[in-house]
């Protein structure tokens, strides 16, 4: 039996930064961005690790003090997010699962975390609960709430007993700051929410502050504020199944890209490649599809749609994953199947920039 587990190394793209062995593959690369601004004086870079994965706040037309302080807020919210939100150590959200297993009712919970538990029904339900951050019990099962997971495939048993408990955002019940459901079975992951969430913060606190031009990158979950000068933002969408981008494309102000990809934490055996985007109606993973990427145009909450929108797209297939685009609004998409062959919108092939060799195969309306 061959095994081989998800790379989480940042491959060796962004030339003005060192390379670090445990940083993950980004979705979005900045590649472009960096080689072209690298020499900027007026460019403020402050980096961290959160939710997992790598963050980058990148500042310009600001003097280093007041980015810098800026940069360190942003951190803290994400510091302070990421302990609220966390799926598998202990946090708020593991205190509400192990409630709702107990069986409890009306378990108090605080404004904010009702405020994103209502917010995540609210797009389960617009993408037809193929969004569905109620199913941490598969999650688990599959071993992806783990920081080190292991290449192994639960028992068809096993995962067919999770599937038909039917653990839906629909079972919660959220009033006056108080939660019960339905339903012991919900486990509640909101992996698939929290860095979109993240990057409407962050914008949030930078514009209280007053930084008009920005960069936020989540582990390729991207938002851009004003612009890099005279120029705009450019960023990358990765390739995902070579070291490289496919493609880049100008961020306007607000804007918001993200992508969900096959290719951050997965295992393969055999030859089989399992990923932790699981298709709530199987139980297993969703092998269609290799990437998704999404454009959002500036809006409320550009940032959490980027991210929570791609996960029904990437899961529901190709007979149905433009019909959820545009169910969610979402005009500009990227598709890549599981043969690599591409399929992009209309609105978002007006929007890229190819690299070299690489051709679209599709073009939806």
């Amino acid at each position: 039996m061959r095994v081989a587990i998800g790379s989480h190394h940042l491959m060796n793209l962004l030339p003005s930064l060192p390379r670090l062995h445990f940083l993950p593959l980004l979705p979005l690369l900045l590649a472009l961005l960096l080689a072209a601004c690298s020499h900027a004086p007026a460019l403020y870079q402050q980096e961290s690790y959160v939710f997992g994965t790598r963050v980058e706040i990148l500042i310009y037309g600001e003097d280093e003090a007041r980015a810098r302080d800026a940069g360190n807020a942003v951190l803290r919210e994400f510091d302070r997010m990421h302990h609220m939100l966390h799926a598998w150590q202990p946090s708020e959200l593991t205190t509400l699962n192990e409630a709702i297993a107990a069986g409890r009712q009306d378990i108090a919970v605080s404004p904010e975390l009702a405020h994103i538990l209502v917010d995540a029904q609210k797009i389960a339900a617009q993408g037809e609960d193929l969004f569905n951050p109620a199913i941490g019990k598969l999650i688990a099962l599959w071993g992806f709430q783990s920081d080190e997971f292991k290449p192994v495939i639960p028992p068809q048993a096993d995962i067919e007993a999770l599937v038909k408990t039917h653990p839906s955002m629909t079972d919660l019940v959220i009033r006056d700051d108080k939660v019960r459901s339905r339903n012991r079975a919900v486990q509640l992951d909101l992996g698939g929410y929290a860095k979109g969430y993240a990057l409407d913060q962050a914008a949030a606190i930078l514009h209280a502050k007053g930084i008009a031009n920005a960069l936020i990158n989540i582990g390729g979950n991207v938002m851009a504020l004003g612009s890099k000068g005279e120029k705009p933002w450019r960023v990358g969408i990765q390739h995902p199944r070579q070291p490289a981008a496919l493609a880049s494309l100008v961020l306007r102000d607000g804007e918001a890209i993200g992508t969900s990809g096959d290719y951050q934490r997965y295992f393969e055996i055999d030859g089989m490649r399992y990923a932790h985007l699981l298709d709530p109606r199987s139980g297993s993973p969703a092998i269609h599809t290799q990437a998704v990427s999404i454009l959002i145009t500036p809006q409320a909450n550009a940032g959490m749609i980027s991210d929570a929108a791609s996960k029904p797209l990437f899961i529901s297939g190709p007979a149905d994953w433009l019909r959820l685009a545009r169910k969610l609004g979402v005009s500009h998409a990227l598709r890549i199947d599981a043969d690599g062959r591409i399929t992009v919108t209309s609105a978002l092939q007006k929007r890229l920039e190819l690299e070299p060799g690489v051709k679209i195969d599709a073009v939806a309306d």
